[in-house]
């Protein structure tokens, strides 16, 4: 086959694995900084951090797995953006670092200041992700400040880090801190009982408007901020994807009204999916596009590995990306149950 063929592959993949890391990472990343919210004492902290306990390290492997596949199938790409941004991505790596440290060390010492301590840890380590994760794709979608020879295989990056905090980089970071806050406090709605389920269930109906009038602005200043629609309006049958990501999000309210929690946090999932696979499909054949010259894009065609590599790298993922799904449906089986008080204070093991 072509090697055009193995590039859109990986583009697709490359997309599904941001997609897939959002909606497994984005409950947990939401949970926590909705934690002040959501838990009203020890107990109910301990209950909302074991809820997410046994999944929240493997959600991670797919992040990894997403850069992974970056640096492999496009490393031209992966090498302008931890290059340039790097300041913006040792900010969210630290971010990561500290949350998975919180969780650990957090029952370590029986005392207020610690626990409040690393408390609040994990609420700013699970909220500046969210936030970041949203500006930086924001700005991609946008278009980065940069130039390209790719003849001298030389690049200039004019921006900075504070030059990718926009007005819509930052709207599209506080719609995906919204996507999280509500899935995440749907989430806690279905891991736990009690005042905690129910409270969770009324923080995500109350967050669902802000969601939705952001949502809308979203979708707006999208038309005139980048050039995203550009595929929608050459090929309409692609407006399925947006119409899926906007439809869930509706049924999201649907449910929750409904009082099917369950049900609710599956459109959810299916919402956080869409609204990545619109970026994405907007994106093509871009992935990085410039703000200042379209000929410096970078794009699947002049990013990627060669043949060979991109053949490699099919025949390993064809083999394992299956076997990774299997184990997180058989880990999110076992660890079905939703966790109650007596759980944790039952379990010394307990986080």
């Amino acid at each position: 086959m072509d090697i055009s063929v193995f590039q859109i592959i990986w583009f697709v993949l490359w997309g599904v694995l941001w997609a897939v890391y959002f909606m497994l990472d984005g409950f947990v990343l939401g949970s926590g900084f909705m934690a002040g919210f959501l838990a009203k004492n020890d107990t109910e902290k301990r209950v909302l951090i074991n809820s997410v306990g046994p999944v929240w390290d493997g959600n991670e492997v797919w992040l990894v797995t997403a850069g992974g596949a970056t640096f492999a199938a496009f490393p031209t790409t992966y090498a302008l953006m931890f290059s340039n941004l790097y300041s913006a991505l040792v900010l969210l790596l630290f971010a990561l670092i500290v949350r998975g440290v919180s969780f650990e060390f957090r029952g370590k010492i029986d005392t207020t200041v610690w626990k409040k301590s690393w408390d609040t840890a994990i609420i700013v380590s699970s909220f500046l992700p969210a936030l970041l994760f949203g500006v930086a794709f924001g700005n991609i979608f946008k278009g980065i400040p940069m130039r390209n020879d790719f003849a001298a295989i030389n690049f200039s990056y004019d921006g900075s880090l504070v030059g990718l905090l926009n007005p819509y980089g930052l709207l599209t970071g506080v719609l995906f801190v919204l996507l999280f806050a509500v899935h995440g406090s749907l989430y806690a709605a279905i891991k736990t009982t009690g005042d905690l389920s129910r409270r969770g269930a009324d923080l995500a109906d109350k967050l669902w408007i802000p969601l939705l009038v952001v949502a809308v602005a979203f979708l707006g200043y999208t038309y005139p901020a980048t050039k995203l629609y550009d595929n929608f309006l050459k090929a309409p049958v692609l407006l399925i994807v947006p119409v899926i990501a906007v439809i869930s999000l509706l049924l999201v309210k649907v449910f929750i009204a409904k009082g099917s929690c369950h049900k609710a946090f599956l459109f959810s999932c299916l919402t956080i999916v869409f609204v990545v696979f619109t970026g994405v499909t907007g994106l093509f054949p871009n992935l990085i596009p410039s703000s200042i010259d379209p000929a410096s894009n970078l794009t699947i065609f002049n990013s990627s590995s060669s043949l060979l590599t991109l053949k490699i790298m099919t025949v390993v993922a064809a083999i394992f990306v299956p076997i990774v799904i299997c184990y997180k449906i058989w880990v999110y089986r076992l660890f079905r149950a939703r966790v109650t008080e007596a759980d944790v204070l039952e379990n010394h093991e307990a986080y």
